[in-house]
């Protein structure tokens, strides 16, 4: 038996890659606040997936097609004045979710395979899915690295970029594309409605110990890597559903990542009242 015929090791470098690219995609949301977007095309991607399962088609090819559709919807609604994108995010998350369900529903027997959609089954992943999460990986990695420049002009300072005469739209439809891309690829370690969390968490972690962005994002695939090892360790050790515990672990690092920033704070606040006038 060679070393990949182990489901626990095709698992645990399924998590490695698959962290280290929502720690990559995860600062830029969490930059320029699309953390409810993400959860909204992770529900999109639903029916996207569970059609393809059932037409034979690869799950990742119909989770692009439904999310890819998402993503140039909502960016097309954010360039028109006066619509209301945040909303018309919140009707896509639950039409999308209601879509799979009810596709779900017109399957005699498909139902227990719903719960590996949504939560993630991380130890079926075979061969297959680490070079399609691998290919990503270097792709996402490569458009990010390209467009850095453009995209952190645009997170954190929107309006001086358009001034600047940025080209927004063009970047934003790339940047709600390469997330789109990065939440189906990682249906196979955590599910469709589990990994916003692995994606927002480690991210949002990072921010709070830095505001340098080359810090924030090696910070973030380290915390998502770190809470991917450690949430399939508990996973085998007291037999927990993997998306579960992944998930779990990376919002434990974001509450623990939270406590120190909140002293900081405190602690900066009293040194200020210590040395202002009476």
């Amino acid at each position: 038996m060679s070393w990949w015929d182990d489901a626990l090791h095709r698992a645990t470098v399924e998590v490695i890659l698959a962290a280290a690219l929502a720690g990559l995609v995860g600062v830029q949301i969490v930059l320029r606040r699309l953390s409810f977007f993400t959860m909204a095309l992770t529900h999109a991607t639903f029916p996207g997936v569970v059609a393809a399962s059932i037409i034979g088609v690869n799950i990742f090819v119909g989770g692009v097609v439904a999310g890819g559709i998402v993503a140039l919807g909502v960016a097309a609604l954010t360039r028109r004045r006066g619509q209301d994108a945040s909303a018309a995010t919140g009707v896509l998350l639950s039409a999308g979710f209601a879509l799979g369900a009810a596709l779900v529903a017109t399957q005699s027997g498909f139902s227990r395979d719903l719960s590996s959609f949504l939560v993630g089954s991380i130890l079926t992943v075979g061969t297959q899915d680490l070079i399609t999460t691998a290919a990503v990986l270097v792709a996402v990695a490569l458009v990010l690295a390209v467009a850095a420049r453009p995209l952190q002009h645009i997170g954190f300072d929107r309006a001086g970029a358009q001034a600047a005469g940025t080209p927004i739209g063009r970047w934003d439809v790339v940047l709600l594309l390469t997330i789109e891309v990065v939440v189906v690829t990682m249906v196979p370690a955590v599910g469709t409605i589990l990994a916003v969390s692995l994606i927002v968490a480690p991210a949002a972690a990072a921010r709070l110990w830095s505001d340098r962005l080359p810090v924030i994002t090696v910070l973030a695939v380290l915390f998502a890597v770190g809470s991917g090892l450690f949430g399939l360790w508990i996973s085998t050790r007291w037999n927990v559903a993997a998306g579960a515990s992944i998930s779990l672990t990376a919002t434990a690092v974001l509450a623990l990542s939270w406590l120190p920033a909140r002293l900081r704070a405190l602690r900066y606040r009293l040194t200020v009242a210590a040395g202002a006038p009476a």
